[in-house]
């Protein structure tokens, strides 16, 4: 279709949703070389994108200027960037379609249409297959500053193995309990030379100090808690120095898989078949099977609805350190 001189692309939260749209920024920029490269995203959020190669200009939706396009790529399609959109003249525009109908009669019935569940990223493309955009087979990226990384390289010793436990998640459903988080950590080998790292956000604080209440011993001596101490690009730094990450379902998640570290990922309320898990990257995903409550949201609730939880509680801690006993492991110098 031609070629382009300035691309708009629109997605208003959240942490994970934005970092698997780089996939689609750098596809963007090797299609179209030449032309500028906007993106529109909330406030909070814009401090994820500062670092990107690929991208000309970051606004928000109150900051946007009204003007022209020759391509605007909507991946948030509600009706806040519709109402965005029209304040533009644009030659095309391409939305992603979300399939919430196809998540809603999974969560409604347990009937999966999902035949071959697809990643989000490769979604959020395929509305651009008409203009040559194609997935470039790598995954997200999130890029810290240097003051970020002289940060994260301060907080552990030289030698010592870093493990990165992203703990939190906005929907209780979707948070595997803090006692059974305490009871993996606790099971980690001793002779491990570990250094472990709670992250979270001002939001996940109570989270933590649950979760540090459950430790006893040596393990608390092993564990630096962060959450609510870092900002986000600290955060990214943090997990880019780590060896292995330990995750729930949550934007943290998503920030972990850009550096290619091998990640233990837990799903409660969560299927693959939604296709969050993390993009392009080594991944032990632990899931509690045959549980026909499962899933219960296609978001995450704040409680589990039949109340036994068992899509977490189900969830063994001894195979879970033991598969990040083993990722560790394979990091360990001789």
């Amino acid at each position: 279709m031609g070629d382009m001189a300035s691309i708009l692309v629109i997605r208003f939260s959240s942490i994970g949703d934005i970092v698997l749209t780089t996939p689609v920024l750098r596809a963007l920029k090797r299609r179209f070389p030449r032309a500028r490269l906007d993106f529109c995203t909330g406030a909070p959020f814009r401090v994820l994108l500062e670092n990107s190669p690929w991208i000309d200009t970051i606004c928000t939706p109150d900051d946007l200027p009204s003007g022209s396009y020759d391509l605007v790529v909507d991946l948030q399609n509600n009706f806040r960037s519709a109402k965005l959109r029209r304040k533009l003249t644009n030659r095309h525009t391409v939305r992603y379609r979300k399939e919430n109908w196809k998540k809603l009669l999974l969560v409604r019935t347990k009937l999966n249409l999902f035949l071959a569940p697809k990643p989000v990223t490769e979604r959020y493309m395929e509305g651009l297959a008409p203009f040559g955009v194609t997935p470039d087979g790598r995954g997200c990226e999130l890029v810290p500053g240097e003051h970020e990384r002289r940060y994260a390289a301060g907080l552990a010793d030289p030698g010592e193995l870093r493990l990165g436990v992203c703990f939190g998640a906005k929907h209780a459903t979707k948070r595997y309990p803090p006692h059974l988080f305490a009871r993996v950590l606790e099971s980690l080998p001793r002779d491990l030379p570990l250094r472990i790292f709670l992250l979270g956000g001002e939001e996940d604080r109570e989270h933590a100090d649950r979760l540090m209440h459950e430790l006893h011993g040596d393990t608390l001596q092993r564990i630096q808690n962060l959450a609510g101490a870092c900002s986000l690009l600290q955060t990214a730094a943090v997990l880019e120095s780590c060896d292995a990450v330990l995750s729930n379902d949550t934007g943290l998640m998503h920030m972990a898989s850009a550096y290619g570290r091998p990640l233990i990922v837990l799903f409660g309320s969560s299927v693959r078949e939604f296709g969050f898990l993390p993009y392009r990257v080594a991944c032990t995903l632990f899931e509690a099977g045959g549980l026909r409550c499962r899933p219960c949201s296609h978001i995450g609730r704040d409680r589990c609805p039949k109340g036994h939880f068992r899509c977490m509680n189900d969830i063994s801690t001894n195979d879970v350190a033991a598969a990040v006993a083993a990722s560790l492991r394979q990091r360990e110098e001789p």
